[in-house]
């Protein structure tokens, strides 16, 4: 798995080689290393708490016909509970990053492939989520149908993360 991994977030992991994603990223570590900052980010537990408040939100957002805000708060909730999981490899503060694929990458956590494909997507649809270009189109592609996908698929996920 970790060998189809490593083609599929080349594009990625080439930002975080590149001049500016090199003084993305060494801002972020400064930031990290402020003492304060670490502590407040280095609770896995808080990390997990946040991620089922997210999906949970994704309900009520969904519930309310909110669609593309609930892919929005599916991804960040995902997010955080690989965040809670870096912290329990790695005893340290997670990277300050929403690049899902990243996060499974430096983890290097092993997922079933249709778990992987379901993650590449959710990574793909956040930016669109996240800085909508156009309202309208947004409404239009997160229907009820697709959005329900998504959200199902995100509460799997984050089960199946919380189990490792």
């Amino acid at each position: 798995m970790k060998d189809t991994l490593k083609p599929r977030i080349k594009d990625i992991i080439l930002y975080f080689t590149c001049e500016k994603g090199k003084r993305h990223q060494e801002k972020q570590i400064n930031e990290q290393n402020n003492k304060s900052t670490r502590k407040k980010y280095m609770d896995k537990e808080e990390w997990y708490r946040q991620a089922d408040y997210d999906v949970d939100t994704a309900e009520f957002m969904f519930s309310g016909e909110r669609y593309f805000y609930s892919v929005f708060m599916c991804h960040l909730s995902i997010e955080k509970a690989l965040k809670g999981l870096y912290i329990e490899k790695f005893g340290d503060a997670p990277p300050k990053t929403h690049i899902l694929l990243y996060l499974l990458e430096i983890i290097e956590m092993e997922i079933p492939e249709d778990m992987y494909d379901f993650v590449f997507t959710l990574n793909r649809v956040s930016v669109l989520t996240r800085y909508p270009a156009d309202l309208q189109k947004m409404l239009e592609d997160y229907d009820r149908e697709k959005t329900k996908e998504i959200l199902d698929k995100s509460k799997e996920l984050l089960r199946w993360l919380k189990k490792k």
